[in-house]
């Protein structure tokens, strides 16, 4: 088995930019940055990221910014040289300035390939398109935005008011029973075969503690226990699909009660549910009856963990 590893190593938390976030509003180096022919960007359109996959290794494709609209440019950060680097929103996957035959990704299809630095860059970047492509209208008065700060803002030009990128936590959790089994599930869009953790999003005036037992409860009808060590916090990952942060917990039933760990699932979220020991999963994910979330994702880790080490196969949605 190997040792416990760390949520650092999750390939959406890895080490990026500084995001010198008090350079967001300072005007004059933001010019000077814009027209300086070391600063680099990235591109995004709907979501997707233009990458160059002729390599071993895929790249995203960096490129200068001249002669981009500052509108369609946000901040993203510098470098350990002072180099600063912005991403490119296009309404469109497609511009003059991008060399041929470089392909257009989702990090779902990626992410895992890409360098720490650009992998880290990427996720920031497709969340932020992602909430401008969402944010379109002033949500108090209906009127118009234009970008501020960089990128990092929208504010409305009626009532000078500015509204910043929206994330919303989530939960996801690997349940545990007293026998140490895992329980994992299918969502009722997923293929057949295709299981992960339970998750959920955290409701207005809730605790991610009592999210993770009311998510398990309502979707799989298995009860977490109540003592504070029934729920233990691993670590995070931004999930920009659109807008989430995943937080990661161990949960335990707590109990040999037959009625907290009878499963019940709901039909809404999910399809069905099954206890797993350790010996049932790597035999299920060795004939490929079943396949586990590819290694992108927080809910991998949080399987894996409670394995002890790798497991084979994955599945990934493009």
């Amino acid at each position: 088995m190997q040792e416990s590893r760390s949520p650092s190593e999750l390939l959406l938390v890895r080490r990026g930019l500084d995001r010198a976030a008090h350079l967001r509003t300072d005007e004059a180096w933001l010019i000077e940055r814009v027209s300086d022919a070391r600063s680099r960007a990235m591109w995004i359109s709907r979501g997707a990221v233009a990458v160059d996959e002729n390599h071993e290794l895929v790249t995203t494709a960096l490129t200068s910014i001249a002669d981009i609209a500052p509108e369609a440019l946000t901040f993203l950060g510098v470098d350990e040289h002072d180099h600063a680097y912005f991403v490119i929103h296009l309404p469109e996957p497609s511009h003059p300035a991008l060399e041929e035959g470089l392909a257009w990704k989702s990090l779902r299809e990626v992410g895992h390939r890409l360098p720490d630095r650009e992998g880290s860059m990427a996720v920031t970047a497709v969340a932020l398109d992602n909430w401008r492509g969402r944010t379109r209208a002033c949500p108090g008065c209906g009127g118009e935005l234009a970008a501020a700060s960089a990128g990092w803002s929208m504010r409305c030009s009626h009532e000078s008011t500015d509204h910043f990128p929206r994330t919303d936590p989530a939960v996801i959790v690997l349940v545990r029973d007293e026998d140490d089994r895992a329980l994992l599930g299918r969502h009722v869009n997923w293929e057949p075969g295709w299981v992960s953790t339970i998750a959920g999003f955290v409701e207005a005036g809730e605790s991610a503690e009592a999210a993770v037992r009311r998510e398990v409860l309502e979707e799989t009808g298995v009860r977490v226990g109540d003592r504070p060590d029934h729920v233990a916090y691993l670590g995070s990952q931004p999930w920009p699909f659109p807008a989430s942060l995943m937080l990661g917990y161990h949960a335990w039933v707590g109990t040999r009660d037959e009625s907290a760990s009878r499963i019940t699932v709901d039909q809404t979220e999910i399809a069905e549910a099954h206890w797993f020991s350790r010996a049932d999963l790597l035999a299920a994910c060795e004939a490929a009856t079943i396949r586990l979330p590819p290694r992108l994702s927080i809910s991998r880790f949080l399987i894996e963990q409670w394995y002890g080490e790798d497991l084979p196969g994955d599945w990934l949605r493009g």
